[in-house]
């Protein structure tokens, strides 16, 4: 096999991250693991026409024994056992790392999947960015002469990197003139790096890994990590990861991912938006019951999404492992008092939920947000740096209560339609010019907002939903008519030459995603094909 890449040089510096060593470490992992990476996607295909057809998906038959037999995943390691509240963000531009870094978050989850667009220029810098994190080097010099540099005065968050899920290819890593594996890519350049400067300070290469549907997947990030240990002399266990519950047979699979994963695991995430986004996509052809409410009334107090999230804690504590909250994607706004009373009392209330059911951490997606949920926990957790040791046998959750989404409330409007194709819009807009984390109406999105509510819209014109407060059912021709508005309002806001450069594409692609007869798995995967 052998390694070539289109662009050697996509940033400042890339000749340190793009060394020969380095992509013979990639390569060496290609050799090994991309073949099955590919005999699993094209699994997935399989399972979700089989739950499609029957509308059906349930607990494992053939891996009772590890649901029911007594094992633990490894001991969390010091700089892991507190993680009370988590920060989320891109790797680059530096000066967003920086910020994470010192907000006095215990986590830093540094994205290099759905919070960031993974243009190769992009993907390299996150990469040196973490390594000179990693050495306390990192610092950065705005035009207007601000110094951003890494805080001296409080511990600075510890590094979990997210790497791109399986599905995602590198189109500027060429193996034998075969794109590369983005997962692998990611992976290898962050460990190849940062490993053994990790360890010498104290922690170690940490990651979440998103978007699994099956154990098996979890088995081959294990091998992954088994090989990688071994290859660079790093002691086996030192790597761990948290794997994000963001797809609906993943649920049905908790203690299967952990077991699989048991001497690198670290815990699960309850990865809400693109849970519901795989839900759709999972039983888009299974009728009506499937259909959700407008994404606005989709609460994490809806009964399918308690079952969820209960079902998590109650597996990750009954092995020793970390249950880690979802997204606080509200933004604060300095400059309204009112805007921002809301935003904190939002937080403060998912918080304490979360914290009430006994999970052991949460999201963040702004700085200023630290601070609330910290003390939300901090009254849960007093001294204790987790609550691992409180189990939930009182939780018991059946595939019916995993899969019934016809019980939460709302209903569909015009109103929820338009909003489901103006985010789209936006979103993808700004992911096409190079940024994958975005503030619109006061949240901040990332690519899994976009995924729910393209799909979203393509479910009710699969169905003919009928809209609550038009009366009218959903067709092509309303949601063509709804994306030329939305498009319209977004030209006014940002002006003919952003419009044409980035917004039309995005009008294209959302208009042939929402109206096609076929599903497309992942918005990103043409998306990427304008940027690649």
């Amino acid at each position: 096999m052998t390694l070539e890449l289109t662009d050697p040089t996509p940033v400042a510096r890339a000749e340190e991250i793009l060394t020969p060593e380095a992509l013979a470490f990639v390569e060496a992992l290609h050799e090994r693991f991309a073949d099955r990476r590919d005999e699993l996607l094209g699994a997935r295909r399989a399972r979700r026409e089989e739950a499609a057809r029957t509308g059906r998906l349930d607990f494992l038959p053939e891996t009772r024994e590890v649901r029911e037999s007594d094992w633990q995943v490894a001991p969390a390691p010091p700089a892991l056992r507190d993680r009370r509240v988590e920060m989320t963000g891109p790797a680059t531009p530096a000066k967003m790392a920086i910020n994470a870094l010192n907000s006095g978050a215990k986590v830093w989850l540094a994205d290099m999947e759905d919070a960031s667009c993974p243009a190769w220029a992009n993907v390299v810098d996150a990469v040196a960015n973490l390594r000179d994190a990693a050495r306390g080097t990192l610092a950065f010099t705005a035009e207007n002469g601000r110094e951003y540099a890494l805080r001296t005065d409080a511990p600075l968050a510890v590094v979990v990197m997210r790497p791109r899920g399986w599905h995602l290819d590198e189109a500027h890593v060429l193996l034998d003139g075969r794109r590369g594996v983005g997962a692998l890519v990611d992976f290898g350049l962050h460990f190849f790096h940062l490993a053994q400067q990790l360890l010498e300070n104290g922690q170690g290469p940490y990651y979440y890994l998103p978007k699994m549907e099956s154990y098996l997947e979890a088995r081959l990030w294990n091998d992954v990590f088994t090989f990688a240990q071994a290859e660079l002399g790093i002691p086996y266990g030192t790597i761990r990861a948290t794997m994000l519950i963001e797809t609906i047979p993943a649920a049905f699979q908790m203690e299967e991912l952990l077991y699989e994963l048991r001497d690198h695991a670290s815990g699960l995430n309850a990865g809400r938006w693109d849970y519901l986004f795989s839900i759709i996509k999972y039983f888009r052809d299974a009728g009506p019951d499937f259909v959700l409410v407008d994404r606005s009334d989709i609460t994490m107090t809806a009964p399918f999404m308690r079952a969820y999230t209960e079902l998590l804690v109650k597996t990750c504590h009954a092995r020793g492992a970390f249950a880690m909250g979802g997204m606080a994607a509200v933004i604060p706004n300095r400059k309204d008092p009112e805007v921002n009373a809301a935003a904190f009392a939002k937080v403060r209330a998912d918080k304490e939920r979360e914290a009430g059911d006994g999970f052991d951490g949460s999201w963040v997606a702004h700085p200023d947000l630290v601070p609330v949920c910290r003390e939300v926990f901090d009254a849960v957790l007093g001294d204790k740096p987790n609550q691992v040791d409180r189990r939930r046998d009182d939780v018991q959750v059946s595939a019916e209560e995993l899969l019934d989404v016809s019980s939460a409330p709302g209903s569909n409007t015009l109103t929820g339609l338009r909003n489901n194709l103006y985010v789209a819009l936006a979103y993808t807009a700004v992911w096409l010019s190079g940024n994958g984390a975005v503030a619109i109406h006061n949240l901040m999105e990332d690519a899994a907002t976009a995924e729910i509510s393209r799909a979203q819209v393509w479910q009710l014109i699969r169905n003919a939903t009928v809209l609550s407060d038009t009366g009218e059912p959903v067709t092509r021709d309303l949601v063509a008519r709804v994306i030329e508005e939305e498009a319209g309002r977004l030209h006014g806001e940002v002006g003919d030459a952003a419009f044409e450069r980035y917004y039309r594409p995005a009008q294209r692609l959302i208009s042939d995603l929402c109206l096609s007869d076929d599903f497309v798995d992942f918005l990103t995967l043409p998306a990427y094909e304008q940027v690649a």
